[in-house]
């Protein structure tokens, strides 16, 4: 395919406190910007687009053979509590997440999903686009699942599990895979103590506080205004921080989780903005705010303090207790954690691999 001349050989990769991930091959296909990091086994024949993040820290990820990963889609795990399986023949689309979850063989996950911790996608489910997984489900094999929360819509027809794969694969076959423009470190303001993965990608006025940290895959343009993020503050894989409209500000000790999109506006401190969440321009989110995994604003929209908000648009569901609250600031001590680890990696290049150094993709028979 004519996009195998813009492919690297391998993914950026990096050890998670001494442990470097495991693949049973090279990958077949891997696009600019593609990482695997820390405790992650990885099958045979693995197809990454470009912006992938496959991250292994807190918990393992395993992966079986014939694994597709569309482009800017991420797969991690839940600090201590639950890894993520995934099995063999999954095809992944664009832009999704798969979080601490369990999924069986001959699975199709398309564009833009978010499969939350703990639940368990049996063997042959297609999941549709855009659909949101809650924690804890469980999706039954044989059926189309769609909605937020996915719920089943239908018993799939004989060959749609594999027609669905061949469309994602191919069109990610067709995309250029190649990275997004910008270098890591054009951004100014830089906190000392603030981490930035090396596959990040900062653009112009960024400021980042102390303690921070701009995960794997990012992408933060200023645009001409400014992005400010605070103290403690971390952004995490393959979210996209746009201040083409107006200038960005994020209060300390706030997460912002895997593949969230963030225009023009403020969030404030303590928050937490779910995974595939997308705030429009203009938003405010207040201090004390959880807005809920794939969560949407309208323009302008403010989200109160002290309320846990979901949907689309997003609306307050219920008071943040103690134990939301404690599990938030949990998340943010643990990505302190994590960024100051990958920070000592990436400044040592013995551990790096993949495209940045010495590959270790040399163990083909990872433990399965």
């Amino acid at each position: 395919m004519a996009s195998e001349l813009l492919l690297r050989a391998a993914p950026f990769i990096l050890p998670f406190e001494g442990t470097c991930p495991r693949f049973a091959a090279e990958p077949r296909l891997c696009g600019a910007d593609a990482s695997v990091l820390g405790r992650v086994t990885l099958g045979a024949r693995a197809m990454l687009g470009a912006g992938t993040v496959i991250r292994a820290d807190g918990h393992f990820v395993r992966i079986g053979d014939d694994f597709h990963l569309g482009e800017v889609s991420t797969v991690h795990i839940a600090h201590e509590v639950y890894p993520a399986i995934i099995g063999d023949r999954v095809t992944v689309g664009r832009d999704a997440v798969i979080h601490a979850c369990t999924v069986g063989d001959d699975c199709v996950i398309e564009d833009k999903v978010v499969v939350l911790d703990g639940s368990v996608v049996e063997d042959g489910v297609l999941i549709e686009a855009g659909s949101i997984v809650f924690p804890r489900s469980t999706l039954n094999s044989g059926f189309a699942y769609a909605g937020s929360p996915a719920k089943p819509v239908r018993e799939l027809a004989p060959g749609e599990l594999g027609e669905r794969a061949r469309l994602l694969r191919e069109a990610a076959a067709a995309s250029p895979f190649t990275a997004a423009a910008g270098e890591a470190g054009e951004a100014e303001n830089l906190h000392p103590h603030a981490f930035v993965a090396q596959t990040a990608r900062l653009a112009g006025a960024v400021e980042l506080g102390a303690g921070s940290g701009v995960f794997f895959g990012c992408r933060l343009d200023a645009a001409g205004t400014a992005i400010s993020i605070g103290a403690n503050t971390n952004v995490q894989d393959n979210t996209r921080i746009d201040a083409a409209e107006g200038t960005v500000v994020i209060g300390p000790d706030t997460t912002i989780g895997h593949n969230v999109n963030i225009r023009a506006g403020r969030i404030g401190a303590r928050a937490l903005i779910g995974i595939g969440a997308d705030l429009a321009a203009g938003t405010v989110v207040d201090d004390d705010v959880l807005l809920a995994a794939g969560s949407t604003t309208a323009p302008r929209q403010q989200l109160e303090g002290g309320w846990l908000w979901g949907g689309r648009p997003a609306r307050p569901l219920s008071r943040l207790d103690d134990t939301r609250r404690a599990a938030m600031q949990d998340i943010v001590h643990q990505y302190r954690a994590y960024g100051a680890a990958y920070r000592a990696a990436q400044d040592r290049p013995t551990e790096r691999g993949g495209s940045n150094g010495t590959s270790p993709i040399a163990d083909r028979h990872p433990h399965r």
